[in-house]
């Protein structure tokens, strides 16, 4: 299916499997919703580093800019729906709502296809710096993505690196 061609890429089976990694998915969140970190992104970040590819906050910068109006009007609302069903809306109960909320999770899960898609493509489009090694490469990373935004709880950052260094490198 060639809309569905997302779903091949490198970059989204990448980000699948790291994203289920142990204790990853909830550090995300704490990234996404204490730091403001764009989880696409980090994914990116990461999956660049497993090829020894360095960004910097230039970069980080550059990548965030083409993502960053997708974000702000469809995938944040999307995901903001889905949570406020989760609790019920306007009275209505939230098992009345499940059916919709699974929906909107579909359609939020999409978006973040199309995010990565155009991030994928403007990656493709730059030159990174070369890294020693894959953990080197992500340390360097997640520290330009901090500094890009001035700041990410230590904490989740610890354990996504940790999770990164411990997985085994993506095959080719």
């Amino acid at each position: 299916m060639p809309e569905r061609a997302a779903e091949d890429s490198p970059f989204w089976r990448y980000s699948l499997r790291f994203y289920a990694l142990p204790d990853v998915a909830p550090a995300c969140l704490v990234l996404q919703d204490e730091g403001g970190a764009d989880v696409n992104l980090l994914l990116l970040l990461l999956f660049l580093a497993e090829a020894n590819k360095q960004a910097t906050p230039d970069d980080v910068r550059r990548l965030d800019a083409v993502i960053a109006i997708w974000r702000e009007e469809t995938v944040k609302p999307l995901r903001n729906l889905r949570r406020r069903l989760k609790a019920g809306v306007a009275g209505m109960p939230a098992d009345k709502g499940e059916h919709l909320r699974n929906h909107i999770k579909r359609v939020e899960l999409e978006a973040e296809r199309i995010e990565q898609k155009r991030l994928e493509q403007e990656a493709s489009s730059m030159t990174f710096v070369s890294s020693r090694s894959r953990a080197e490469a992500a340390k360097v990373n997640l520290a330009a993505y901090k500094a890009y935004l001035g700041s990410l709880p230590e904490d989740a950052l610890k354990i996504i690196l940790a999770a990164f260094t411990k997985s085994l490198p993506s095959p080719p």
